[in-house]
């Protein structure tokens, strides 16, 4: 995209950057010309409006990252954003956009609409905005001939010309408090960040807390709105579900400008939050698996020896088949979850070089899940291994893996003693001799349903969210029901289901399969 050499009346600024990153952008010029706007009460925060411009984004057509990033920059610089505009590429809806911005804000940012085609109408509407009169700029006409040779009204198709050095060279125009930003992500974030000293704020930094509770966002209404009510105009009080996270229900954040606000706040929340329900958050439990699973193996609880019992039969495999011979069946429930991590965690400390991805094996029968699919993926793509899957039955699975992948010898299974005829295996056998003949490897023969549980929430292991919806054993979505032991009533008469590890009675786990 060519930058345009007319501009309205204006202060032209100018950036130069290495290609691609790595420098810090540096300012040329610039003169700021800012008008006070409304803050946040309690606030002297400087505000900010964003308008980002394009009929593609209301279409549809591209997706915004622009606002996301002014939004975030501009709070590092102790500046609050107040609003954040969409507008089409029409010059009355941006010049209307523009002027009511410009008279309640400190700072103004557009982005998009300044390049050489018909629909790039900015400078043209932020004059209109002004009552300004638009005409070539003197430096800006220099700056397009020095890098395009040429200007837009003579080559409107020129792109952006990267010099011998690696290094551009982009204008950016300022009218008043209205700063003129590139659409391109690329360039606004190079021009924001280099000229970023423009809108930091000496006097103003925003503090936050975030707190992550297992509670129900509804149960927690009346604790937010006294805190509210409590530090209003000094601390805002958020609130965000999340119905995916296996580990928490609601995350609560606390902003302020004053950080000894911030800490009374805080303090006063969590006294008055139920026991228990406040978590960490654990966003990559896979990076430190081996240290987490034999620390826990060499604890000395109860879990802690079956963990090593399952180490041992684990690291038996590995010592006697290469990782080309073996696979884990996974087919995304909470056994095969369980067993694919202390694999993993084999792996990390008996081969911390391995070049090899860990080959899992997934059967798929019947009608899946759409949220075991997704979970299945989602977890070859956080443990980085190696998916075949196979559709049939189990024995028609092996028998086409037999003949696509001859080298494999093993499988590592998450059987337990109570599945259906599982009673008298051992840690390794065979398959029956009218299967297809594969080593079966069993480390969880020896543990329960809440050893499984107990394994996996301790150490803030992914699993299938259907286990948060009532599942507490997963088959095919044809043959499988949420377990009626978890089925509740809420306080407003309203049916639900308790997550899958609240389950009471283990002997319950499959009663749900048909």
């Amino acid at each position: 995209m060519v930058p345009s050499p007319l501009s309205p009346a204006s202060h032209p600024m100018s950036f130069d950057g290495p290609c691609g990153g790595g420098r810090t952008l540096r300012a040329a010029s610039a003169r700021l010309m800012a008008t006070s706007g409304p803050a946040a009460p309690g606030s002297s925060a400087a505000t900010a409006g964003i308008i980002i411009i394009g009929d593609e984004i209301l279409k549809g057509q591209t997706q915004d990252t622009n606002s996301s990033f002014m939004c975030r920059r501009l709070r590092s610089l102790g500046v609050r954003v107040a609003r954040v505009s969409v507008v089409p590429d029409e010059v009355s809806a941006i010049a209307d956009e523009v002027a009511s911005f410009a008279s309640r804000f400190t700072f103004v940012l557009t982005s998009g609409g300044i390049g050489p085609t018909h629909d790039d109408v900015t400078f043209e509407a932020v004059a209109k905005a002004f009552g300004e009169k638009l005409t070539p700029h003197p430096e800006l006409v220099a700056l397009v001939l020095k890098f395009f040779d040429q200007t837009h009204e003579q080559c409107p198709e020129t792109h952006l010309h990267y010099d011998a050095e690696g290094t551009f060279k982009y204008p950016l125009v300022s009218v008043h408090n209205v700063y003129i930003f590139p659409g391109i992500p690329a360039l606004m974030e190079r021009a924001l960040d280099g000229l970023a000293h423009l809108f930091h704020s000496e006097h103003t930094r925003f503090h936050t807390r975030v707190i992550y509770v297992s509670a129900d966002e509804i149960l927690l209404a009346p604790i937010l709105g006294e805190v509210a009510t409590t530090f209003q105009g000094r601390v805002s009080v958020g609130s965000y579900p999340d119905w995916v996270s296996n580990y928490y229900r609601v995350k609560l954040t606390l902003d302020s400008e004053s950080e000894q606000e911030l800490e009374e706040a805080d303090r006063f929340l969590r006294e008055k939050l139920p026991p228990g329900v406040v978590v960490p958050l654990v966003t990559d439990c896979i990076s430190s698996a081996a240290e987490e699973v034999y620390g826990l193996a060499s604890s000395g609880s109860a879990l802690g020896e079956k963990v090593a019992a399952a180490l041992q039969t684990i690291e038996e495999a590995l010592e006697r088949y290469d990782l080309s011979q073996l696979c884990v069946g996974f087919n995304g429930g909470k056994d095969c979850t369980a067993l694919l991590h202390l694999v993993h965690a084999a792996l990390q400390r008996r081969r911390p070089l391995r070049q090899e991805k860990l080959q899992v094996l997934y059967i798929r029968t019947g009608s899946p899940f759409p949220e075991v699919e997704q979970f299945i993926q989602a977890t070859v793509q956080r443990y980085s291994i190696q998916l075949c899957a196979v559709d049939g039955s189990i024995r028609e699975a092996l028998s086409r893996l037999k003949e696509q992948r001859p080298q494999l010898d093993a499988v590592l299974m998450g059987t337990r003693r109570t599945d259906p005829y599982s009673r008298t295996l051992t840690p390794m056998c065979a398959t029956d001799p009218d299967w297809p003949q594969y080593m079966r490897v069993n480390p969880l023969l020896d543990w329960t349903y809440r050893d499984i549980w107990e394994f996996l929430r301790k150490l803030f292991v992914p699993y299938c969210v259907l286990y948060d919806k009532g599942y507490t054993s997963l088959g095919s979505a044809a043959d499988t029901q949420r377990n009626p032991a978890l089925r509740y009533t809420d306080q407003r008469g309203r049916p639900g289901y308790r997550p899958a590890h609240e389950l009471q009675d283990p002997h319950e786990e499959r009663t749900a399969r048909r």
